[in-house]
């Protein structure tokens, strides 16, 4: 199985928990510097309409959840078996390599979000001040504001772009380190339990396979033995 594979499930993880979600496009520009303002009494711009916010959605009672159903042991392997397979969505998951990058990973994002909302925050002030007051204020303080929000729209674009791609090399980053640690231990197992072809379960389209078949839980288990092993001592 290749390292390249198991690589790119990984990736369709971290994009299923959102981990790697777009770090926010620019909010609606109400009136960005350079475009005309209307104007209303004694040459005063006219305050933007709000938008028709629509009616909150009535509260509906929380569905009854059912009791947890206790983990089952895995079934056992089948004897003389040559084939089997694993599931690398499952093992990033389940495992605490995975878990902690999928941490990382999150934290990033929520980070640059975080910055990212500011920002814009920060621009349609500059952008709602120019809309109300643009058409009391001197030509001079005008002229100063729109270059401050224009400022602004260049700095928040490339920000956007450059966390996105901050964000994209730590994906990368972890779900190629994810994808090195979990190989050799597939090699490992296929190599103790005699099998000639270990499938990738995202990819393989079963229509029906044994669970006893799955190596995922085996490879689940020494990932975390190795993470948590203590150390021989000097």
């Amino acid at each position: 199985m290749k390292v390249s594979a198991i690589a790119a499930l990984v990736s369709a993880v971290l994009v299923t928990f959102g981990a790697v979600s777009a770090v926010g496009q620019a909010a609606g520009q109400p009136n960005p510097a350079g475009q005309p303002r209307p104007a209303g009494p004694a040459g005063q711009t006219k305050p933007a309409t709000p938008a028709p916010q629509p009616a909150p959605a009535q509260q509906q009672p929380a569905p009854a959840q059912p009791a947890p159903t206790p983990a089952q042991p895995p079934p056992p392997f089948p004897a003389g078996a040559k084939i089997a397979f694993i599931n690398p969505q499952r093992i990033f998951q389940e495992s605490s390599d995975g878990k902690a990058a999928l941490t990382r990973v999150q934290a990033l994002t929520q980070k640059k979000q975080t910055e990212n909302a500011q920002r814009q925050k920060a621009l349609q002030d500059n952008q709602q001040k120019l809309q109300s007051s643009g058409g009391v204020m001197s030509d001079a303080a005008r002229g100063q504001l729109e270059k401050e929000i224009e400022k602004q729209q260049l700095e928040l674009q490339r920000f956007q772009q450059d966390a996105q791609a901050e964000v994209q090399e730590l994906q990368n980053e972890v779900q190629n380190d994810f994808a090195r640690k979990v190989q050799p231990l597939i090699d490992q197992l296929a190599k103790e339990k005699g099998l000639q072809l270990v499938f990738n379960a995202g990819d393989a389209g079963f229509a029906w396979v044994d669970p006893g078949l799955d190596l995922s839980a085996e490879i689940i288990k020494k990932l975390d033995v190795g993470k948590t092993a203590t150390p021989p001592k000097p």
